[in-house]
């Protein structure tokens, strides 16, 4: 399948939503005042917490609102009492500059979105405080003209940061890797190469596991491709395995199963389970053959991973085999319509639900692939980028209008209540402390009672 053929406009969208992956293996990031990195703790998009306001608008149960500078897709996350997020700050027009060249069946090509490489941008990270919105540093991790164009629609300040407590992780694609402690002191930064996304922008987020930060730095046709883990101390790369997969916006997921940590990756060539402490191959199974661009969830036996364009397709896949799994009853089952391009699944209770675009839902069971129900509607038409979280027997799914659909969970689909901040939004929310933070295009809000 042709690289220009298989990316489509909502293609960078999902990065910047679905963009997130966990330490599943620390005791402290389960904590319900912490949401360490993408998607929360476990990166399932699902908070313990139960004392949480079920309905809000610019009004009401509005704790705070601080205006975020620049443009970001990237999704808050919460430690303690900071909240740290990205923003990518654009600049003028530099003569000359253009992106890599992009080039398919021997052609230069350019997506017609493909846009901000002729232009200078500062790469930010920010730290707020969580009980009043107040920001407590700002630092400029890069400048200058990048390497690469993102999708228009995007943002260049799309991967979800993650931190352990200490040490708070960024990821800006082929601009690097950049490491702060809380008070905002640089720590390290590292280069991990000019990695090239087909003009589309970086979402893949950096996973935390025991004494290392892991990317996955999936680029352009594979053959650049790989994913390594660095010391998180200093920056130093500990092990790099190199993966013949296409470009890759889906975040990797780690899933702590009855007799090891498995490092799950989606991919257009592959599906792979890696040892995150080495990045020894643990199992593979075929690709989705589409853009990968939702984030895979799982329970300790199986990992479900989606993807919409330009087939729609939902795997499970039993966790612990070895080898090549394809083909066998590893795979547990598939279902092949109702998933989205861009938001990742939600994995809540005993089932797994779908969200299309815009926002269709489809509820199925976990352990069978059963359809529970299909065509689970929001009342208004609306267009989605941002993953699902949930908690307290509720899903929520916050469209780009801004708009936040309370979503009973269970075996029947009922919209309990639909909840505004009054402005565009595109990154994931997070839950932390008693409060729903949601991300708009120029706003950070705190959500709470």
């Amino acid at each position: 399948m042709k690289l220009a053929i298989r990316i489509s406009i909502a293609l960078v969208i999902c990065l910047f939503s679905a963009l997130a992956l966990s330490s599943a293996t620390t005791g402290a990031a389960a904590d319900p005042s912490n949401w360490p990195q993408w998607r929360g703790p476990a990166s399932l998009g699902i908070s313990t917490e139960r004392n949480l306001p079920e309905e809000w608008a610019p009004d009401r149960n509005i704790k705070w609102k601080a205006a975020i500078p620049g443009k970001g897709h990237s999704s808050p996350i919460v430690w303690g009492k900071r909240v740290f997020l990205t923003t990518a700050v654009e600049g003028a027009i530099v003569p000359g500059a253009k992106a890599v060249p992009h080039m398919d069946n021997g052609k230069e090509t350019k997506h017609p979105d493909s846009v901000g490489a002729d232009r200078r941008h500062t790469f930010k990270v920010i730290a707020l405080d969580r009980d009043t919105g107040r920001i407590l540093w700002e630092r400029t991790a890069w400048e200058g003209t990048p390497y690469d164009d993102r999708h228009r629609k995007g943002a260049y300040a799309s991967s979800t940061p993650v931190t352990d407590g200490k040490m708070v992780y960024a990821f800006f694609g082929a601009e690097g890797l950049y490491a702060y402690d809380f008070d905002g002191r640089a720590v390290w930064k590292a280069d991990l190469g000019k990695m090239a996304t087909a003009g589309m922008g970086t979402g893949i987020s950096p996973v935390l596991y025991e004494n290392l930060v892991i990317i996955q730095a999936d680029e352009e046709n594979g053959e650049k491709s790989f994913i390594t883990g660095l010391d998180k101390k200093t920056g130093k790369e500990v092990w790099r395995v190199p993966r013949k997969v296409q470009v890759t916006w889906a975040t990797p997921i780690l899933v702590k199963t009855a007799k090891r940590t498995e490092l799950i990756t989606s991919g257009n060539e592959a599906i792979i389970a890696y040892d995150p402490a080495t990045g020894k191959e643990l199992w593979r199974s075929k690709g989705l053959e589409s853009n990968a661009i939702p984030s895979p969830v799982a329970t300790s036996d199986m990992v479900f991973i989606t993807a919409g364009f330009p087939a729609k397709i939902a795997y499970a896949i039993r966790l612990g085999a070895s080898g090549d799994l394809t083909g066998t009853p590893h795979v547990a089952w598939k279902y092949e319509k109702g998933v989205a391009y861009v938001p990742s699944p939600i994995l809540y209770g005993e089932y797994l639900y779908l969200l299309t675009d815009k926002g269709i839902m489809t509820a199925l069971e976990a352990k069978t692939g059963k359809v529970v129900y299909e065509g689970g509607r929001v009342p208004v038409p609306s267009s989605f980028t941002a993953s699902p979280v949930a908690y307290d027997g509720k899903i929520l799914l916050t469209s780009e209008d801004g708009d936040t659909f309370v979503i009973k969970a269970g075996p029947v689909h009922e919209v309990v209540r639909t909840n505004s901040v009054g402005e565009p939004v595109y990154a994931s929310p997070a839950i932390a402390d008693g409060k729903i933070f949601i991300r708009g295009e120029k706003n950070l809000y705190a959500i709470g009672k």
